[in-house]
């Protein structure tokens, strides 16, 4: 039986679902009912180059929600690129409500130079810098060429990432609990319980400017359109399970909306991590992690150390609080002011 809240999402997301046109456009990609299209979506030239965004689009035969479903933000996660890789050619037009957007890999300058982070072309981290900007830098004009040709066009949005190249993560995945339309935060609460991951982040720190969105999925909560951030994977890593839980994921968010045949696989039993943090280094040198993700470790815990390039213990990295690792660096290089691992303890309930 369907708890009233499934019931209640599905009673608001049918008034919310538009009659599709005859011919749905993303970029050059035009596709007509009952057809799927791919083809890359230019985008525009600037000092620092070009590059493209490619997309597959699936338009089903019946009129329903377009959601799109976004990989490759980050260059070096690999899991959800190849997630969407096998979903797209099995995905059956003739038996889609709705238009599924896939968009395959949105960095593709960091993909094909297997940055983490970052752009090897601006230095900028995509997934900062959202809505963009038309002539901002090259991360910039891809921001905003997602977000007028994907973002603005979808009703739902799934961003899908791993843990990047130097990260060991654990699966979780993010509820925007500051999102001011209390309708979209309750579509997106049913999605990411959907979706399957039974470690869900409460995110208390996301913007509500749609102008100043920074993030994928916030730029589509700032515009009234349900969205989740999920994660499954690492390390640079392939495996089939990352990839599954992704792929498992995004099928149950479609069935959730009704787009495909089935029930979604609702989580159960939840764990919403509250509070969360992220702990960052203040130096630059070398990190030795003493924790493995998936632990749970007491406030003050050693989870690891910087050295200098000397072998001198410079910083260590201290639990703030008790927690479960959702996820640590596994590689040796590290920064000032990047990243060290995330730490999340699970609340009682979900109240934003």
């Amino acid at each position: 039986m369907k708890s009233r809240s499934v019931v209640l999402f599905f009673g608001l997301a049918a008034a919310a679902f538009a009659q599709q046109q005859d011919v749905f456009q993303v970029g050059p990609v035009a596709v007509r009912q009952g057809e799927r299209t791919s083809g890359s979506i230019p985008v525009p030239k600037g000092p620092d180059g070009e590059t493209t965004v490619p997309v597959t689009v699936v338009r089903g035969v019946k009129p329903g929600p377009v959601l799109a479903l976004v990989a490759g933000v980050h260059g070096s996660e690999y899991p959800p690129i190849l997630a969407l890789q096998e979903m797209a050619p099995r995905l059956d037009p003739k038996r889609l409500t709705g238009t599924v957007i896939f968009v395959h890999v949105a960095n593709m300058p960091s993909f094909l130079k297997r940055t983490i982070y970052y752009s090897p072309v601006d230095g900028k981290n995509l997934n900062r810098v959202f809505p963009g900007k038309l002539d901002g830098t090259l991360s910039e004009r891809i921001a905003y060429t997602i977000t007028r040709e994907v973002i603005e066009k979808c009703d739902y949005l799934i961003d899908m990432h791993c843990g990047d190249g130097n990260e060991s993560l654990r699966p979780y995945d993010y509820w925007d609990v500051r999102a001011a339309n209390a309708e979209v935060r309750e579509k997106s609460r049913q999605m990411v319980l959907a979706f399957g991951l039974d470690h869900i982040v409460l995110d208390r720190e996301r913007p509500q400017d749609p102008a100043k969105s920074i993030y994928v999925s916030t730029t589509a909560t700032t515009r009234n359109k349900p969205a989740i951030t999920v994660e499954a994977g690492g390390r640079t890593l392939s495996d089939h399970e990352s990839v599954m839980l992704l792929e498992n994921g995004a099928l149950s968010v479609m069935r959730l909306l009704k787009m495909i045949d089935g029930e979604p696989r609702m989580v159960e039993h939840p764990l919403f991590m509250d509070p969360s943090q992220v702990m960052t280094t203040p130096v630059t040198g070398i990190f030795y992690p003493v924790v493995e993700k998936g632990h749970t470790v007491a406030k003050g815990t050693l989870m690891g150390y910087v050295t200098d390039f000397f072998g001198k213990r410079i910083y260590e990295m201290r639990a703030p609080f008790t927690g479960e690792v959702l996820y640590i660096l596994g590689t040796p290089p590290v920064s000032a002011g990047e990243p060290l691992g995330m730490i999340g303890k699970a609340g009682e309930d979900a109240r934003p």
